[in-house]
């Protein structure tokens, strides 16, 4: 009787490990990343919104860690009241060596060092996310609601050894800050 218990729970410990580890659910996870313009001219460009879908992501609630990972390649430029082909060019430049630099740098990852809980259902994340092959560490305060963890951060992409572009010879130019706004939905194991 003894022998067969060990297996039992060594498989049972397994399951509970493990279910404190959930997968992302990344279709219904969204991270959007806000782009605003500057300049001379700025008033004839217009600001940016960028989709990165999450290609892959775990949670581990009582580790409290959490790590998330985007492949460069899937972003996607949203702009809305531009011509298809505006947008498209938007896309190549945002993918090119003049920014993400997606042949060399496919992934982006995020792996949290530290959460903490605030009040209630509100937490601070602290961790280092890897971006154009330079990783530098952030804090975001998050808030659980509705089964969502949500929360936005402000980034400089000169931190990431992204020069902002610039047009018309700098009279339109995009800012160094922008603002990466995130959804995440627990899904199951």
């Amino acid at each position: 009787m003894r022998k067969l218990m060990v297996p039992i729970l060594l498989t049972l410990a397994c399951y509970l490990a493990a279910a404190q580890t959930v997968p992302i659910d990344s279709a219904r996870s969204k991270l959007t990343i806000h782009v605003e313009k500057s300049g001379l001219f700025s008033a004839f460009a217009h600001n940016h919104i960028i989709e990165a879908p999450i290609a892959s992501g775990r949670l581990d609630v009582e580790k409290r860690t959490a790590t998330l990972s985007f492949n460069a390649k899937e972003m996607k430029v949203l702009d809305e009241g531009v011509k298809d082909s505006e947008r498209a060019e938007i896309d190549q430049t945002m993918k090119s060596d003049k920014v993400l630099d997606v042949a060399r740098f496919p992934e982006i990852r995020f792996v949290s060092t530290n959460i903490t809980s605030q009040d209630g259902n509100r937490y601070q994340v602290r961790g280092d996310l890897t971006l154009h092959g330079k990783t530098q560490p952030i804090e975001l305060p998050i808030a659980l609601a509705n089964g969502r963890y949500t929360g936005s951060v402000k980034l400089k992409q000169t931190d990431f050894g992204i020069a902002p572009v610039s047009v018309a010879g700098g009279t339109v130019k995009v800012k160094d800050v922008i603002e990466v706004v995130l959804e995440i939905v627990p899904g199951r194991n």
